[in-house]
């Protein structure tokens, strides 16, 4: 069964397009964000999120699951 807190972060970064703005608004670490994206990740076996200069985008997978 997939983390629901972990989901909450996955959404927050989707919809802000970066993991420091989901962390301000979470009020979590900009490395805890990541920890649970990673972590999301492995849970799901898919690539959730493309981590880019202009900010993060969901993947194919990442917006399904949101």
């Amino acid at each position: 069964m997939l983390n629901l807190g972990r989901l909450q972060v996955l959404c927050e970064v989707i919809s802000r397009g970066s993991f420091s703005a989901a962390a301000g608004a979470l009020s979590y670490t900009q490395s805890a964000v990541s920890q649970s994206i990673a972590r999301l990740e492995v849970e799901t076996g898919a690539t959730l999120v493309v981590r880019g200069r202009r900010g993060v985008r969901p993947t194919a997978a990442g917006t399904t699951l949101v």
